[in-house]
């Protein structure tokens, strides 16, 4: 097996720029052209002035909840693809309902790219234990064998005993599902006395502990994981160097502020953000929902394309205080009110039976209560106002830290 899946994984950084300067404007073009609810959210935008990161960051942002409102009024994929129903080979529902369409063809999902890295291909059979039913990460992982030539066994869960007895009759060398799963299926062959030949393991949809992963290799068995959702396909993936995960090379991946569009610095923890390079479904800057950060420099393994340190949490930190909704975008808007705040925070909690809100600022101002009109203003509640020493406040993506306890 080559050491990467394509020459796409080695570009310089030029050839990267180059290249997106290509592509981009095309997607935003051909997204304007034939997906009815992007064309209308890009009415203004002129595909050929969008070459770059900065001016893709300077795009509306897509959230889930518009997706489904989109998709209610116009079912079932709400005018953001390019392609009629009819035309996919798949249309999938996930909770929600969100209706996602998909394809086998060309490795639609993109999954390929990381089964490789894995370590998976021609000579390979995959007991994939992600579901076929109704959701598309059975479908997602199935397309991505073929690109790389192995045969899959379409296991997708339940009836672990079964699992068990066609992982060892197969012959089954490498698995796909959930991180936990295939601890099930492998003590199961334990107690039915089995013996597997599973060598390689591909997982996505849950965290990879790091004891789950050793005790993986204890067994022989080299455990990848992959970030993706039913939206975009593959997003992010390891390689055998283990240091974060890599960006797939039809995604742009961009960290913002929770609760807004703006790209924070190499390091800060913000929510994810995915313009998709798909013709057929051209998500431009859809919010996952999910807080990451960039890992800087370049992955040992040789593959160029930028790093993120994984999944490292929900961005949604809504709160409902004293009866009244605070969200991550009111708390950007208020730190927006003043340039000289680097950062804002609110902390709610319980002061005897009551909600009680401080909001914590960075800012070299020496007076607390200049900021308590905007914070009235903005978040339609009454609050202490903390200033607090520059860098002081965690970088962990939080800007609604919630510490009350429900017992």
């Amino acid at each position: 097996m080559t050491a990467h899946f394509d020459d796409l994984e080695t570009r310089s950084a030029d050839q990267r720029a180059v290249d997106l300067a290509r592509d981009l404007p095309a997607l935003i073009a051909q997204a304007k052209a034939g997906a009815p609810a992007l064309a209308a959210t890009l009415a203004d935008v002129d595909p050929a002035q969008v070459t770059d990161r900065a001016a893709l960051a300077g795009l509306p942002v897509i959230r889930k909840s518009e997706l489904s409102a989109a998709q209610t009024a116009s079912p079932p994929f709400g005018g953001y693809t390019t392609r009629a129903p009819r035309a996919f080979g798949h249309v999938f529902q996930s909770p929600g309902p969100i209706y996602e369409p998909g394809r086998l063809l060309d490795d639609w999902y993109r999954m390929g790219r990381f089964l490789h890295a894995a370590g998976i291909g021609a000579g390979d059979i995959v007991q994939n234990c992600f579901s076929y039913h109704m959701t598309p990460a059975g479908m997602m992982f199935e397309s991505g064998a073929r690109a790389v030539g192995a045969t899959v066994f379409p296991a997708g869960t339940g009836q672990t005993e079964m699992q068990a007895q066609a992982a060892a009759a197969i012959g089954i060398t490498a698995y796909a599902g959930t991180p936990d799963y295939l601890k099930v299926i492998l003590d199961k062959a334990v107690e039915l006395g089995l013996s597997l030949q599973i060598a390689r393991a591909a997982v996505g949809g849950g965290a990879l502990f790091p004891s789950l992963r050793q005790e993986y290799a204890d067994r022989g068995i080299a455990c990848l994981q992959c970030y993706g959702t039913a939206e975009l396909g593959s997003i992010a993936y390891e390689s055998p160097a283990m240091e974060g995960m890599i960006a797939d090379e039809g995604v742009i991946v961009e960290i913002v502020t929770p609760g807004t569009g703006d790209p924070v610095a190499d390091g800060e923890v913000g929510e994810v953000l995915v313009t998709a390079l798909n013709p057929d479904y051209p998500l431009i800057r859809f919010a996952t929902g999910d807080l990451s950060a960039v890992l800087p420099g370049q992955s040992p393994c040789g593959r160029t394309n930028m790093r993120i340190k994984g999944w490292m949490g929900r961005a949604d930190q809504t709160a409902k205080i004293k009866g009244m909704f605070v969200r991550p975008e009111q708390v950007a808007a208020f730190v927006a009110r003043h340039p000289e705040i680097s950062k804002a925070r609110v902390v709610v909690t319980r002061n005897g039976e009551q909600d009680a809100m401080t909001v914590r600022v960075e800012s070299e101002a020496g007076n607390a209560t200049a900021y308590a009109d905007s914070v009235v203003a903005v978040m339609k509640l009454r609050s202490e106002v903390e200033l607090v020493e520059q860098g002081s406040l965690p970088n962990d993506g939080k800007v609604i830290d919630d510490q009350r306890v429900y017992d």
